[in-house]
């Protein structure tokens, strides 16, 4: 049987729209830059299709047209809300696809040459700047700072050729820093240069123009914004040569495979409600006021800083995003991963670092004396024993104000337990 809702809801609901047991399950959820939970609009769109249009898009009988109809509709759909033409979005399996498919699949069309990428890198970008170093490309990392933001000074002189390939996380899922997409996107234009963009964590939290942005190749992620997961897309600009990773006629010959109706139906719905919330409060994501309250409140507790730009500094930090390190009373940085399981005991779920990258290796010439040290930390500038330390908070729809209420002294009592373990 379909549920009717879906979700680990503030309120601590199963499933089936049940309250969970807290023994079992947090009550609070707070790792919406992990995953989000399902929206209602996303599951009805997608029981529609595995009611009504479950055919292979592929075959020429009704079944297989009614599933073909549906699941350009849903292109249409979310073409529309991002400026878009229909015949340049891509599905693909997730972020991580989206990802490799823009940079693998640029380069086989190129000439080996540079790939550009920041310091503060999703690992889907790391392992394709992997392969692409194995197939002859120099791979050069243009340095952030103290709050992960691009260092442009360093930029144009990485933009000389043998440079032709760029690629840049939008917005940083650990540190939420904010990159000026934009201004990377005049001067890559300028020279020639192509540009992917890894949206994951910016679409469904800022109204996003394919149309004016200066950018070749835009990539995101259903389940960042209340969508299913197992299902992304690749903006893919008019007119750009690219290489499938996945042969077949399927996504006009550039990604084989039968395509997941009912998932694109769920993304498109589930983006559809974001562009709605966006554009009711003029263009800015109402989490932001949220994420900032719960900061105000959380500056009283002894030990914790912030990560990142400022939160007041809207335009360069993601609005759903907080990111913490937290000291002992002496000083002694407290490992993230300690206070997340502290937390979880108390109900509370977050994360400390990316999801993504929890058990991935350091990249080369960053690699770490302390377990578990945040290749992004590390490039911020801070040293091993503070690269354990972060602790994300991530804010989702399904919260309110109320529900933050209790935050600060959970996370309270949490750093309390962990410095008993810790010891003097």
């Amino acid at each position: 049987m379909i549920p009717s809702k879906a979700g680990c809801w503030a309120a601590g609901l199963r499933m089936d729209g049940a309250v969970a047991d807290p023994a079992s399950s947090p009550s609070l959820y707070l790792d919406a830059c992990a995953t989000t939970p399902l929206s209602p609009e996303a599951l009805g769109a997608m029981e529609e299709v595995w009611r009504n249009a479950w055919g292979n898009p592929s075959s020429l009988h009704a079944f297989g047209v009614a599933a073909a109809e549906r699941l350009e509709h849903s292109r249409m759909d979310l073409a529309l809300d991002l400026g878009a033409d229909p015949e340049e979005v891509m599905w693909c399996s997730g972020g991580s696809e989206a990802i490799q498919t823009a940079l693998l699949g640029s380069a086989a069309t190129l000439e080996p040459g540079r790939l550009l990428i920041s310091a503060v890198e999703h690992p889907a970008t790391e392992a394709a700047a992997a392969v692409l170093t194995r197939q002859g490309w120099q791979v050069d990392r243009l340095p952030v700072d103290r709050q992960g933001l691009l260092c442009l000074e360093n930029l144009e002189p990485l933009l000389e050729p043998p440079t032709r390939l760029v690629s840049l996380i939008w917005g940083q899922s650990e540190v939420g820093s904010v990159q000026p997409v934009n201004t990377v996107g005049r001067l890559c234009r300028q020279r020639g240069i192509r540009l992917h963009v890894d949206a994951v964590q910016i679409l469904g939290h800022a109204l996003i123009d394919w149309g004016s942005l200066p950018v070749d190749l835009l990539s995101g992620a259903a389940h960042k914004l209340q969508g299913p997961r197992g299902i992304g897309m690749l903006l893919v600009r008019k007119g750009l040569a690219l290489e499938p990773l996945i042969g077949g006629v399927q996504e006009r010959g550039r990604r084989g495979g039968t395509e997941p109706v009912a998932l694109a139906a769920g993304f498109a719905a589930a983006l559809r409600v974001c562009q709605t919330r966006l554009q009711a409060h003029g263009g800015v994501d109402p989490l932001a006021s949220l994420r900032d309250g719960l900061w105000q409140t959380l500056l009283a507790l002894p030990g914790v800083e912030l990560l990142g730009p400022e939160p007041a500094d809207a335009g360069r930090r993601l609005p759903h995003h907080l990111s913490l390190l937290v000291r002992t009373g002496q000083g002694r940085t407290i490992p993230g991963r300690a206070l997340v399981r502290a937390l979880d005991r108390r109900g509370l779920a977050c994360s400390s670092g990316a999801a993504c990258s929890a058990r991935r290796p350091s990249p080369p010439g960053q690699e770490s004396s302390a377990a578990g040290a945040s290749p992004v930390l590390m490039a911020m500038g801070y040293s091993p024993e503070e690269s354990v330390a972060g602790l994300r908070l991530s804010f989702g729809p399904w919260l309110k104000a109320e529900d933050l209420a209790t935050v600060p002294e959970t996370i309270a009592q949490a750093i309390t337990e962990v410095e008993g373990f810790l010891g003097p």
